[in-house]
């Protein structure tokens, strides 16, 4: 599994450990965690699944999150490496009242990304224990502080919601255990066609990452 996250007072850091951790749980699960600084194209190779985090900025994903996903994800549209992996996502934030403004836009804006590259998407049930502080369906969301914007530290970030995040992990690590080696989805359009891809590769140096599942 690989977690990619961008975080700037630690609080998405802090709950991509857990994440990390919930994945760990599930037997047979290596997770590499990086940020989205760190990140290259080449760790997509191995991944069964990929999962992003991010705060919650202007009700959308962080800039550095968008940079992330056109420039090191894009590809994967063109060589569909990533078609029948596995995807979710979680978020940050504050603002005023409960989740927070925007916090459903940019998990919404997260995953549409991931399905526009084939994976199969896990959201968060409301059976997920710690949904009631941090369930948003499409993945746990985290406050960065009080409802009136009080700041707090990643260690005061709320226990209970956390436990959703470590949930959220140990899922996507099943399901993606239980798809490995299986191939569910339907192949064979080609979109684009060879010919750009060709170009993509000559122009940009860009190389289909993925192994096939």
């Amino acid at each position: 599994m690989l977690i990619v996250y961008h975080s700037m007072q630690g609080h998405t850091k802090r709950m991509t450990e857990v994440v990390a951790d919930g994945a760990r749980s599930v037997e047979g699960t290596q997770v590499v965690v990086k940020s989205v600084g760190e990140v290259q194209r080449t760790d997509f190779q191995n991944c069964d699944a990929l999962i992003l985090g991010s705060p919650v900025h202007q009700r959308m994903m962080s800039w550095e999150m968008k940079r992330f996903i056109d420039l090191i994800c894009e590809p994967s549209w063109f060589f569909d490496d990533m078609v029948g992996r596995v995807g979710g996502v979680f978020t940050t934030g504050g603002g005023h009242g409960n989740c927070g403004a925007g916090a459903e836009l940019a998990q919404l804006g997260l995953l549409v990304n991931l399905a526009s590259l084939g994976m199969v998407l896990v959201t968060l049930p409301k059976t997920t224990p710690g949904f009631n502080i941090a369930g948003m369906h499409w993945g746990p969301h985290l406050r960065t502080g009080g409802l009136q914007m009080e700041p707090a530290t990643p260690d005061e970030m709320d226990s209970e919601g956390l436990e959703a995040a470590f949930h959220h992990g140990a899922n996507i690590a099943r399901v993606a255990s239980a798809l490995r080696g299986a191939k569910l989805i339907a192949q064979g359009n080609i979109a684009p066609p060879p010919a750009m891809r060709e170009t993509r590769v000559r122009m940009e140096g860009v190389q289909p990452q993925g192994v096939p599942r």
